[in-house]
C-alpha cells in the first residue's frame, strides 16, 4: 500500500493502517530519543509519547513533508519537553561504596545508560542520513551520547538533526520552528563545545574498535575470574577512565584502577560469572554474582569496555536494570556456562 493511502486510512482512525505507518520509523525514532535523553528507559517513555501525540495529531500532517520529518518532529520536541520537565525534578544520588578509594573527578551525566547492539543491528542502513561529521559507530558511543549531554536541550537537538542525521539547516529550523542562520548559530556552538570536552580530562574516551577488542574482552574476563589484579591492570591504558552511574564518581589511572578492584570489586563481589555482549558498538561483560542462600547466579550488572588498540582505555559499570533490553537471562541456568564462568 502506498504511504499516502495508508495516511489517509490512518486519519479515518484505522489504527492498523497507522501502525504500518509508523513501523519503518520506530527503531531509529527509539535510537534518536536515547540520543537526545541518554536513557534508554527514557527512550522508552519518550517513544511512546511521540506516537500517541502523533496519533492524536494526523489532522496536522500536511502531505509536503514526510512521514519520517514528521515523527522526528513530533520525537525532538517531545524529548524537549520530557528534559525540561526532568530539569525540575530533584536529582537522584547515590553514595559511594564504602571501601570505594576517593574518586579523581565526577560526571555530571549520572543517568547515563547503555545501548544494546542487537537493536542497532537492526537499523536500515540508511537510518541516519549522510552522517556528515559523526561516524556511524561514534554516533552511538557512550562518549558521544554522554557528550551530547552537556549541551543545552536545544544545541543537542540542533547537532544530532544535522551532523547525526544529515537534516539540512532549512529542516532543521523547520522541525524546531526555528530559522536557518539561528540554527547555523547553534550548530557551530554545539560544535565547539564537544570540541572543548573533548580535551577535557575527565572526557570519556572516544572508541577505537579493532578486530581485538572481543579478545580483549575475554581476556579481562579471564582476569576478573581469577581475581588476579595484575593481569587487568595489564590490559588498561595508563589514562583508564573507570564510571559507575548512577554515582557521578569516576577514578582515572591505573593506580586507582588496581585499588578500585582490590577494595571494591574483588571484595564486594567474591564471585561472578561473566556474559559476552555489545553496547553502543563496544565490547561489553554482563556480570552474573553468585547468590550464597539459593546457589544461584543472578544478573549484577554490565560493564562496557572503551578499547584502545589490544587495550582498555574505559571501563563503564552500569547497573542489573540495564540488562533488560539486551535480552539475557536473569539467572543463569547451571548446565548453561557463559562464556567466561568462575570467581571474580
Amino acid at each position: 500500500m502506498a504511504e499516502d493511502a495508508r495516511v489517509d486510512l490512518a486519519r479515518s482512525g484505522d489504527e492498523t493502517a497507522f501502525a504500518e505507518m509508523v513501523a519503518p520509523h520506530r527503531r531509529e525514532l527509539h535510537l534518536h530519543c536515547y540520543r537526545m535523553l541518554g536513557s534508554f528507559d527514557d527512550a522508552d517513555d519518550a517513544l511512546q509519547e511521540t506516537l500517541v501525540a502523533a496519533w492524536r495529531g494526523l489532522a496536522t500532517f500536511q502531505a509536503k513533508a514526510s512521514v519520517r520529518t514528521w515523527l522526528y518532529r513530533i520525537a525532538t520536541n517531545t524529548c524537549l519537553n520530557l528534559i525540561r520537565n526532568a530539569a525540575q525534578r530533584p536529582q537522584m544520588t547515590q553514595p559511594l561504596p564504602a571501601t570505594a578509594s576517593a574518586p579523581t573527578g565526577s560526571s555530571d551525566v549520572t543517568w547515563l545508560q547503555p545501548y544494546p547492539d542487537k537493536l542497532l543491528d537492526d537499523l536500515p542502513d540508511d537510518d541516519t542520513g549522510p552522517e556528515t561529521r559523526v561516524e556511524r559507530n561514534e554516533a552511538v558511543s557512550l562518549a558521544f551520547v554522554a557528550a551530547l549531554q552537556l549541551l543545552s536541550p536545544r544545541a543537542r537537538a540542533v547537532l544530532i538533526l544535522r551532523d547525526v542525521l544529515g537534516f539540512t539547516a532549512r529542516e532543521t529550523g523547520g522541525l524546531l520552528s526555528s530559522t536557518e542562520e539561528a540554527v547555523a548559530m547553534t550548530l557551530s556552538r554545539a560544535r565547539a563545545t564537544l570540541r572543548e570536552h573533548a580535551h577535557s580530562p575527565d572526557a570519556p574516551v572516544a572508541p577505537a574498535a579493532t578486530a581485538t577488542d572481543q579478545r580483549t574482552a575475554r581476556r579481562l574476563a579471564a582476569a576478573l575470574t581469577a581475581h588476579d589484579v595484575d593481569a587487568v591492570v595489564s590490559l588498561l591504558t595508563e589514562d583508564i577512565r573507570i564510571a559507575m552511574p548512577p554515582l557521578s564518581a569516576v577514578w582515572h589511572g591505573r593506580e586507582r584502577a588496581a585499588e578500585f578492584l582490590t577494595e571494591v570489586a574483588f571484595r564486594l563481589v567474591p564471585e561472578a560469572r561473566f556474559v559476552e555482549t555489545h553496547a553502543n558498538k563496544q565490547p561489553a561483560l554482563a556480570v552474573y554474582t553468585h547468590d550464597q542462600a539459593s546457589g544461584l547466579w543472578r544478573a549484577g550488572g554490565l560493564l562496557v569496555l572503551t578499547p584502545r588498540g589490544d587495550q582498555i582505555a574505559g571501563l563503564t559499570r552500569f547497573e542489573s536494570h540495564t540488562l533488560r533490553p539486551f535480552g539475557l537471562p536473569r539467572i543463569l541456568p547451571d548446565d548453561d556456562p557463559p562464556k567466561s564462568p568462575g570467581r571474580c
